[in-house]
């Protein structure tokens, strides 16, 4: 949803920050993936076990816990520079609600078959495009609010959901399905063959959105670029210094860390933070960590490195559907081909290999990922091109 070219020599450094920064993460999702593709018979739980979770695989995971966050306040940033180019709060809108609904969709059928290759499935898992999409369907509503509603809403949900942590609705309750829906993970029975699993509880997403949206003027045209970085440091120091001060006092909204006889294991515990739904200290460091890092991809201007980033960040959702059809296509040549040599899985001995195979996939991915982004860039006539 971005309004940059797909050639990142010809973006502007604003512009194209905010790419490199999104294909920062596509490549940490990869890595995740990979993780959960070939290295399934070390379960992680969220959040993890200190005593019985590797390091070199706790870190892994802890990375991947900046996508989410970082891909929903893009959108909501992108969502405000489409709106800068329609000038139209009502195209602004009907955009989000319309590719909400097509990334609803998305996530019923073709993600969730990447995932499971079964038709009918039994289990309809709703991640991450699910939350973006329902979280894209909220602020259509949101755009017309105004920034400083937008903005003290944003931060009442983050700040404030973890107080709603003990409320919890059976299953025989009218509640049940919207509140597993809003904020409380869990099953959702559609029938005697098929169960939901909301993965992804909605509720603090559009907060992280709101907040991206009301952050938009900050990369309006024209704007000072000097008083923007100091704005993005200023706003990454607020929320990282929210993250350490509230793990200090080890008490709201996160299940308290410990001290361990080993300092890695202590440095473990301090970060072992809750994914689902996102806690306040999860939100705090992982945003703090994104707005660092939007803010140092735009200091580094035209790096070639960072071209690299933009291009995988300038096709995001076909570097979302390529790379899950290429790693489930991959386990099951795998098996096919060596069996399962993991108990019920085939997978990796250690994490160096998990690595690896995600290094080598980026390198794989990044031509297709490219021609797809200068088509896009191209081909602005070719409407349905822009939902993806």
């Amino acid at each position: 949803m971005t309004s940059a070219n797909a050639t990142p020599t010809l973006l502007t450094q604003r512009l194209q920050s905010i790419d490199a920064l999104r294909g920062l993460v596509m490549l940490f999702m990869l890595l995740d993936h990979v993780r959960e593709t070939f290295f399934l018979h070390h379960q992680v739980g969220d959040p993890m076990a200190v005593a019985s979770t590797e390091p070199v695989l706790f870190f892994s995971r802890t990375l991947a816990h900046l996508c989410a966050p970082v891909f929903v306040l893009l959108t909501g940033l992108s969502a405000w520079l489409y709106g800068e180019k329609q000038q139209s709060r009502q195209a602004v809108s009907a955009f989000l609600f319309k590719r909400g609904l097509f990334l609803v969709l998305l996530e019923f059928t073709v993600v969730n078959f990447a995932w499971t290759f079964q038709l009918p499935p039994s289990v309809v898992y709703l991640q991450v495009i699910w939350a973006i999409g329902l979280s894209m369907i909220a602020l259509a509503a949101l755009v017309w609010l105004p920034r400083s509603a937008l903005i003290a809403l944003g931060v009442l949900i983050i700040a404030g959901h973890n107080l709603l942590d003990g409320v919890h609705f059976g299953a025989d309750s009218l509640m049940h399905v919207p509140w597993a829906i809003l904020h409380d993970r869990g099953w959702l029975d559609v029938s005697e063959h098929m169960r939901l699993r909301t993965s992804y509880p909605l509720l603090p997403w559009i907060g992280v959105i709101a907040l991206g949206y009301a952050m938009g003027p900050w990369f309006a045209r024209g704007a000072n670029a000097q008083v923007r970085q100091r704005r993005l440091l200023l706003a990454a120091a607020a929320a990282l210094l929210g993250f350490v001060v509230l793990r200090l006092i080890n008490g709201y909204g996160e299940a308290p860390w410990n001290s361990y006889p080993s300092l890695v294991q202590t440095l473990m515990s301090l970060f072992n933070i809750t994914k689902y739904p996102p806690s306040l200290l999860f939100l705090c460091l992982t945003l703090g960590c994104g707005l660092l890092l939007l803010r140092g991809f735009e200091r580094a201007g035209q790096a070639r490195w960072v071209g690299v980033l933009a291009v995988l960040g300038a096709a995001p959702m076909f570097f979302y559907l390529l790379h899950l059809y290429v790693l489930k296509v991959a386990y099951v040549l795998c098996v096919a081909i060596f069996g399962l040599n993991q108990g019920d899985y085939f997978g990796f001995d250690g994490m160096g290999a998990v690595w690896l195979c995600a290094v080598l996939l980026s390198v794989a991915l990044y031509p297709p990922v490219r021609a797809f982004a200068r088509l896009k860039a191209r081909r602005r006539d070719i409407a349905w091109l822009k939902y993806l």
